[in-house]
């Protein structure tokens, strides 16, 4: 093979581990959010939360945009910011508290950029709650990453409404209290 077959399969090759390692990254992110926590090893919220804020670059952005978005969520830079973002999500005060939040993703487009990338997405996810009532959301993800010495980061998460359905009360019956799926046997 020539230099330059060698140099442009070098570049595919990384564009591919780039991607793959994007959507793991991603997907950790959602596997994360989801509610009640499917990851074995985390005790409790406030280590979760750590968990994903970890996730993200120190100068990252989290917001919410759009007509329904904008105002909901808001925007939260940095990680303090973020960290509190995700702290009113599993609140104790919460009234009613998230029971059941479960994230399916679809529709991915990853476009990576040496050491930039982008990535797009479809999401849906059923919201459930202890007073019985629930929504179903769907939501385009338009987010950003970048590759840090440690591996990849998120830098934005940018989320807008699609569609929000209120699901009929006690729409579903059998739901975990926790996750059980990655423990150890």
């Amino acid at each position: 093979m020539t230099e330059p077959t060698i140099a442009a399969l070098t570049r595919r090759i990384e564009v591919l581990e780039a991607e793959a390692e994007i959507r793991r990254l991603q997907a950790r992110y959602m596997f994360l959010c989801d509610t009640p926590c499917p990851d074995f090893s985390v005790r409790d919220d406030a280590e979760r939360i750590e968990k994903i804020v970890a996730l993200y670059t120190s100068d990252a952005v989290w917001e919410g945009v759009g007509e329904h978005y904008e105002g909901q969520f808001g925007r939260a830079e940095g990680h303090a910011e973020i960290r509190a973002h995700f702290e009113r999500f599993w609140s104790r005060d919460r009234d009613p508290a998230l029971v059941l939040n479960a994230h399916y993703l679809t529709s991915e487009q990853i476009h990576v950029d040496g050491d930039e990338a982008t990535g797009v997405w479809i999401h849906l996810q059923p919201w459930l709650f202890t007073d019985g009532s629930g929504v179903l959301r769907s939501s385009r993800l338009h987010n950003a990453f970048r590759r840090e010495p440690e591996g990849w980061k998120i830098t934005r998460t940018r989320t807008e409404n699609v569609f929000i359905a209120p699901l009929p009360d006690r729409f579903a019956t059998d739901h975990p209290s926790r996750s059980v799926l990655t423990a150890e046997s």
